[in-house]
């Protein structure tokens, strides 16, 4: 029979790639409980519907990514192609919006059917932090200083950018569009298929055309910078002179609009050059009105979120995850002869309560001295406790691994102190 292989874009995490995984997850909690935001959890699939409603019907991500299906009760369902819908929808239901202020994150995979790629995967994962019920430039700022302040702890702050941009209100937008419609209706047989289709549903999302005769013709298109009312660009004059003060540097992208329908206000990405074509890591936004537009409270709303996958792929790539990263144990026992099997997972038993913090490894399965020793290097395992002998007659010596020394012999009482003063 043909062997069964995992779904093209949809990869496993290999126990030598978790520790990766495991230390960007661990940073990012901990920089998050830092700035007290609580995580929240919500399922895979959602009514198909949250995401037409949210993200846009006339978008690449519902017309051409999504994994939708009708289930045995004939409602159509998607698997979630990103985040932010599905916290808007968990935090309406769940009454977290009225009268409140939330500051919330999740993690987890989404879904979209793309042409995989170097950092652009089928199923791939995302962190995602959204803030509720806040309308002011301050807690833009906060989001911005955060993720600054987890490049700074990942050691990678000296390759991404800040690019930044003002799409104004939703009034703003519609002004904008009314007028980006009467100049590409003008030159609608020259646009690509697309974007002509577009035209009439959602102009806007024109700007996201990368056929590069619609580009062309763009360039001579209104701009939206022109239709921002003078509430809007003050209050993102605001916000960058917060940036200015917290010494984090940005470019200002006129270009940049987000693929989402729900964005209003303040839009942005965090960008690399080091990963080629999939330049953005992290991207977000402010989101007023989506709530309502789901059919909640009218609830001001900002975040971002960030690919898992490319910040891995960017730290293996600079060579910024921690050198020891891969070293899952620090402590192998070897056990030489039949009688002192259970003696050794006793040991380790006894061990692992006095010493919670060390990882040892115990060997089970039989084998010869030289091949357990082996296995001791192979693990990186710092040290090994070798256990020879019978049950009645047992010898315990203590091995530093990669050393040429010679190994200590111990008596039982004396093991944990002889740990602790080499971890010390």
């Amino acid at each position: 029979m043909a062997k069964i292989q995992a779904i093209r874009g949809m990869n496993d995490v290999l126990p030598a790639q978790a520790p990766a995984w495991q230390y960007l997850e661990k940073t990012m909690r901990e920089l998050l409980s830092a700035y007290a935001y609580q995580e929240i959890r919500f399922p895979v699939l959602e009514q198909t519907q949250l995401f037409k409603r949210s993200i846009g019907e006339v978008t690449d991500i519902v017309e051409k990514e999504m994994y939708t299906f009708e289930d045995r009760n004939g409602d159509s369902l998607s698997m979630r192609p990103e985040g932010t819908a599905c916290c808007v929808r968990a935090a309406e239901q769940h009454g977290l919006l009225y009268n409140q202020t939330q500051k919330l994150w999740y993690m987890g995979p989404m879904y979209r059917h793309e042409r995989p790629q170097k950092g652009r995967y089928r199923q791939f994962h995302q962190m995602g932090v959204e803030a509720f019920g806040m309308a002011g430039v301050d807690i833009e700022a906060e989001l911005l200083m955060l993720s600054k302040e987890l490049w700074e702890k990942l050691g990678i702050a000296d390759v991404i950018t800040l690019e930044i941009n003002n799409l104004g209100t939703s009034e703003d937008r519609v002004r904008y569009g009314e007028a980006l419609r009467g100049f590409l209706t003008e030159h609608r047989e020259a646009l690509d298929e697309d974007s002509r289709r577009r035209l009439d549903k959602n102009v806007l999302r024109i700007l996201d055309s990368k056929v590069p005769s619609t580009q062309d013709i763009l360039k001579g298109a209104p701009k939206l910078a022109d239709y921002i009312s003078p509430e809007s660009a003050a209050g993102f004059s605001d916000l960058l002179a917060i940036l200015d003060a917290s010494g984090i540097a940005y470019v200002l992208n006129p270009s940049l609009v987000r693929g989402l329908d729900y964005y209003n206000g303040m839009v942005f990405e965090w960008t690399t050059d080091k990963l080629g074509a999939q330049s953005a890591v992290c991207s977000g936004g402010r989101y007023d009105g989506l709530s309502k537009q789901l059919g909640g409270t009218d609830t001001p709303g900002v975040g971002f979120a960030l690919g898992m996958e490319r910040m891995i792929l960017l730290l293996e790539e600079l060579g910024r995850l921690p050198a020891d990263i891969n070293r899952q144990v620090d402590v192998y026992i070897a056990v030489i002869g039949e009688g002192v099997r259970q003696q050794a997972l006793l040991l380790a038993a006894e061990l692992r309560q006095g010493l919670p913090g060390l990882r040892i490894l115990t060997h089970c399965g039989g084998g010869k001295y030289n091949s357990q020793l082996k296995k001791a290097f192979a693990s990186g395992a710092r040290c090994a406790l070798v256990l020879e002998g019978s049950e009645a007659q047992s010898e315990l010596k203590f091995r530093v691994l990669n050393d040429e020394g010679a190994t200590t012999t111990l008596a039982l009482d004396a093991v944990q102190e002889q740990l602790l003063a080499f971890f010390d």
